[in-house]
């Protein structure tokens, strides 16, 4: 299985913010739509950035409520790392699991095209080895 085949069935949307955004904006907006990161692209759709609940968490601790005013490209990850349609489930889980993040945006010829998180990589490995077990079950009848 691919991402390809996990945003087919998600959607394609993206929630994605302007470098500039005030941090408060953002968390009003992942609690709005209850995710837990936005992509950061510049004004041609260029990613920039990832900005997720763990690094607004963390920069609380550090700054307190003044946090709160700082803007998402001085918190965002830079660095982002991506994958794209063609890229395997176990591929994508040890992209996000190797790097300790939630969230893997996902490129289609270098423009984005979605996001995955965590939880959309587990259920969908969990219907793969559903799929699997079903398959051995009855091909395990169907032989006695």
């Amino acid at each position: 299985m691919t991402v390809a085949a996990i945003l087919k069935h998600k959607g394609y949307d993206v929630a994605s913010v302007r470098p500039g955004i005030s941090i408060a904006e953002v968390a009003h907006l992942l609690a709005g739509r209850r995710i837990g990161a936005v992509v950061v692209q510049d004004g041609t759709g260029h990613l920039l950035g990832i900005l997720s609940e763990r690094d607004i968490v963390a920069a609380i601790a550090a700054h307190g409520a003044r946090t709160l005013d700082m803007a998402a490209e001085d918190l965002m990850t830079r660095s982002v790392q991506t994958a794209t349609l063609r890229t395997s489930v176990e591929e994508a889980m040890h992209i996000m699991t190797a790097g300790r993040f939630r969230h893997l945006p996902v490129l289609n010829h270098g423009v984005l095209t979605g996001i995955v998180s965590i939880g959309d990589i587990v259920k969908a490995r969990m219907s793969q080895q559903d799929h699997e077990v079903d398959s051995l079950k009855a091909y395990v009848a169907g032989v006695g």
